[in-house]
């Protein structure tokens, strides 16, 4: 069965709620994960998702600030959110996808991982030490190193661009939060750890540019084009013969009041 995926770090779903459903509308992925909601849950929009044809939503919000979302046109066999850091901030949900739905189980798992505010030193940025230490945990966990046949995904804004070519200068950028080397090794090795295939570089070259984040403070990102790749999506080794395509919707960026972020969407045949 074909299966379509999207990651999309929205920057405020009541917001952008358009510009989600004009996305939808074109692209119809299956299953859509939103990053940064910044929305409780008892004010998600599901009404309109559900007019939209998705009528599966898993979610973890919170009021202003984070928050993770799952919407399926496909049911949920289970959910499941994990607490990283002892921080109850709202950073990560996954939902597993019966047999019956998906030709066999698969467990999706959504992240939003934090920024690490401007300073990269642990010892003078909190937001920082806590990144890393988020970063290290996800290297730990347990259900975050599939084994075998096992089909997992993991997608979200993980707020690293981890390769040299991910972001618009890697020599200006190296002591830019984001893109620093500790950064940058920790995410590798978190990848690495769970056995997992990072889509975007199996399917286009290290040596290709590949953005996802343009940022807002630029007067006209299309023409200065200073992005960094931070929104990923992994797969474990079982789901690499699946993979049949993967495209970043640029053109988001230039829609009207948009995120930041463009989602990235990956196909495969299940």
């Amino acid at each position: 069965m074909r299966f379509s995926l999207s990651t999309w770090n929205i920057n405020s779903v009541r917001l952008r709620i358009d510009l989600v459903a004009k996305f939808l509308e074109s692209e119809r992925p299956d299953v859509l994960c939103l990053q940064e909601t910044k929305c409780p849950d008892d004010a998600f929009p599901l009404k309109r998702f559900k007019r939209l044809g998705y009528e599966h939503v898993a979610l973890n919000g919170q009021k202003g600030y984070h928050g993770v979302a799952i919407i399926s046109r496909l049911p949920f066999a289970s959910t499941d959110v994990r607490i990283f850091c002892e921080n109850l901030d709202s950073r990560h949900i996954s939902v597993a996808f019966a047999a019956e739905h998906t030709s066999a189980p698969l467990v999706l798992h959504n992240f939003y991982v934090p920024a690490g505010g401007d300073i990269p030193d642990p010892e003078l940025n909190p937001k920082f030490k806590h990144k890393l230490a988020f970063l290290d945990e996800m290297k730990s966990c347990e259900p975050l190193h599939p084994q075998g046949d096992a089909r997992h995904i993991l997608v979200g804004d993980l707020n690293v661009a981890p390769h040299e070519h991910d972001v618009w200068s890697h020599k200006q950028l190296l002591k830019v939060v984001s893109h620093t080397p500790i950064e940058c090794e920790k995410l590798l090795a978190a990848q690495h750890q769970g056995g997992w295939l990072d889509v975007a570089r199996e399917r286009i070259a290290l040596s290709d540019k590949i953005y996802t984040w343009w940022s807002y403070r630029a007067a006209d990102w299309t023409i200065a084009n200073r992005g960094r790749r931070l929104d990923h999506i992994w797969v474990s080794p079982a789901l690499g013969p699946c993979v049949q395509d993967y495209q970043v919707t640029r053109d988001a960026r230039g829609w009207e009041r948009p995120s930041d972020h463009v989602p990235v969407t990956v196909t495969m045949e299940l």
